[in-house]
């Protein structure tokens, strides 16, 4: 099948030109998938960004929205985003933004939103009417870009620079995890908890060859924001070790006194992503389908103060351990969540489990350490130079002033302090921009003093850069530091086993449908059972 394309041609020129379409849409696909996998869908390994959110973070460390500073309409920084690096429009940027500074969806929210930024059952308020800032934990993601930790690369019209990859000073994928559908493929990593996961990295960082069952040991599986239940450790064990797996996520509920003889299911967490009114909704549609017996009423008490608060009513006679299982069952409050750990590592899309996530970002993390330490010491070497050559001038100020006004011009000046005195030409350079209040002799034991401590500092860089000991202990106190500032207590529950199914998935009566445990059964001298 071919399609005849009319190219664009000067004037009196004309030419019909046969192309195949098949070919023509097998390239235009190509690229499209290509854009979309590297440009939209999947994490960087190493910084678990997509190009967006680091665009975001980025562009927002560079307007100065520092966590100290007031927040500024999020339709400004959606435009500063889209003008300058990310020309994707504008929705897209704000629906990434939301996600950043929503709670529910990240375990360690990246921006500080002031607004309505959206529930689990109701989408945010638009960019107009919503303000944000950078929040603590973001700062620690972009520190130090000014030190050439990473490279840079133009923008989309190479009108300006943006980072290739953030330095983050923690693993950011393993933490809050992702979402993302990309051609052929797609990502899903559940949230972890920051303080497991730096102590996993810490341990993996001291010994290269420890298993997945040895990371396992900190890291027992994910943390999810919302808490919860996570109900069996075989699926994440299984994506652990492969980078793929599913586990089940159960509501946190309690049985509960309502009053004289009633009783109540109180739901207080949820599934990760689940939000009350999808739960009330199907429970209402279960009851009025008969599939779900036992309720007598439900009521929705969640506010700001106390949070999330479910209160089931249960019938009389019916076991309110029962009903929950029906809730299970047939209701959101049990959930599945499937991990399918895909990153970019070198460009390439890799399927992931634990131990290389964390192997990928301990090499990144040492690579800018490396790097800041490199270009902090060739600073300070640079800095120790100037002063050095300064305090020449200072301990022969009246001959460098007879030196310098006996010439004719700068350039005059400069060659003879620096045949005078052997000065280098920064040196020279630096000493002509002198003034004339730093001759004092106070400003002399000052530069004494800075010379002597840039020389310790440097020793300790070199020692740093020559050690690889000292440069992963280094990155060792670094992550403990981000523990420390950032990481909360768990969240969710783990429980090693699974949910207790029935053996029917017919409908039966509540009070039939009871987990296996021990029990006794009594007859009455009456004939009754009890």
């Amino acid at each position: 099948m071919a399609a005849a394309r009319t190219e664009s041609i000067p004037e009196g020129h004309g030419r019909i030109e046969d192309v195949d379409v098949s070919a023509e849409m097998q390239d235009s696909f190509l690229e499209y998938a290509y854009s979309v996998i590297y440009s939209r869908a999947l994490p960087d390994a190493r910084d678990g960004l997509k190009p967006v959110q680091r665009r975001i973070l980025f562009q927002m460390a560079d307007m100065g929205l520092r966590p100290d500073r007031g927040h500024v309409k999020s339709a400004r920084v959606v435009g500063e985003v889209m003008g300058k690096l990310h020309p994707h429009g504008d929705s897209a940027i704000y629906d990434a933004l939301v996600r950043l500074a929503q709670p529910f969806a990240l375990r360690v929210p990246l921006v500080d939103g002031h607004g309505n930024f959206g529930s689990l059952d109701d989408g945010p308020a638009a960019a107009r009417y919503t303000e944000a800032r950078l929040a603590p934990a973001a700062l620690a993601l972009t520190e130090n870009l000014d030190e050439d930790v990473v490279d840079f690369i133009p923008n989309y019209d190479g009108q300006f620079q943006q980072p290739d990859v953030l330095p983050a000073a923690f693993p950011n994928l393993l933490v809050n995890g992702t979402t993302g559908i990309a051609v052929g493929m797609a990502t899903n990593m559940a949230p972890h908890n920051l303080i497991e996961v730096v102590a996993a990295a810490i341990h993996l960082l001291d010994n290269p060859d420890a298993s997945t069952a040895d990371l396992m040991q900190f890291v027992p599986g994910p943390d999810l924001p919302g808490g919860g239940i996570i109900v069996g450790l075989d699926g994440i064990r299984e994506a652990y070790e492969t980078g793929r797996g599913t586990f089940r996520t159960r509501a946190k509920v309690s049985v509960e006194s309502l009053g004289p003889r009633r009783t109540g299911l109180v739901v207080t967490e949820l599934p990760y992503m689940v939000g009350a009114e999808r739960v009330i909704e199907k429970i209402k549609d279960a009851v009025n389908a008969k599939k779900l017996t036992g309720i007598a009423d439900l009521n929705d008490l969640t506010d700001r103060n106390h949070g999330l608060r479910l209160v089931i009513g249960i019938k009389t006679g019916f076991d309110p351990n029962a009903v929950l299982e029906q809730l299970y069952r047939l209701t959101p409050l049990e959930d599945s969540f499937g991990i399918n750990n895909v990153a970019l590592v070198d460009g390439q899309p890799q399927t992931l489990g634990l131990k290389p996530l964390l192997r990928v970002y301990l090499d990144h993390r040492l690579s800018v350490v490396t790097r800041r330490s490199s270009f902090r010491l060739a600073r300070k070497q640079e800095r120790l130079h100037l002063v050095e050559g300064l305090l020449i001038a200072i301990l022969d100020i009246d001959e460098v002033i007879q030196v310098i006004r006996a010439s004719d011009d700068g350039e005059q000046a400069r060659t003879k302090l620096m045949s005078v005195f052997d000065l280098s030409q920064p040196q020279a350079e630096y000493i002509l921009e002198l003034r004339l209040r730093r001759l004092t002799r106070f400003s002399r034991i000052e530069l004494e003093t800075e010379r002597d401590t840039l020389k310790k500092e440097i020793a300790d860089l070199e020692a740093l850069l020559g050690s690889d000991t000292m440069l992963r202990a280094q990155v060792a106190r670094e992550l403990d530091a981000a523990a420390d500032t950032f990481g909360t207590p768990r969240r969710t529950l783990l429980l090693n086993g699974g949910p207790v199914t029935p053996r029917s998935r017919a409908a039966a009566p509540a009070d039939l449908q009871i987990a296996d445990a021990p029990c006794r059964v009594f007859l009455s001298a009456t004939g009754r059972l009890v």
